[in-house]
């Protein structure tokens, strides 16, 4: 008997985690806190190799200012600390687009990130700094 009793309770666990999964998903697609936005001030990392992208995002993650990573491991031409300035939907290739639409925005010194987001350009770290 004790072992069913366990066993339903990791098939509870294991349930709770899939509605967890999907309450995060929907959050992202703006029905949660984010209201829609038809601009975003992003910041971005752009790293040619998985490799640097990666190493990067740990920086940041140790507690690293952002647009210091960004000056020191951006390959692209925001190097003023990875500043794009204000984009409008429609202007960013899709996967960019999707991922910063979908961020809160935040800080340099305390960012909320994209987890690497892949595009023809090559691995992007993003975050955004306002929405309107």
């Amino acid at each position: 008997m004790g072992k069913k009793q366990s066993g339903s309770a990791a098939d509870k666990k294991g349930g709770n985690t899939k509605n967890a999964e999907k309450s995060d998903q929907s959050e992202g697609k703006g029905k949660g806190g984010l209201k829609a936005a038809t601009a975003v001030n992003v910041r971005h990392i752009l790293c040619e190799k998985h490799s640097k992208a990666t190493e990067a995002l740990q920086k940041i993650q140790e507690g690293q200012r952002f647009d210091k990573v960004a000056q020191e491991y951006s390959e692209d031409k925001a190097k003023s600390g990875g500043s794009l300035g204000w984009m409008v939907r429609g202007s960013m290739v899709g996967a960019f687009q999707d991922a910063a639409f979908a961020l809160t925005p935040s800080t340099v010194d305390k960012p909320i990130l994209s987890s690497l987001v892949k595009t023809n350009f090559g691995y992007h770290i993003i975050m955004v700094e306002g929405r309107r």
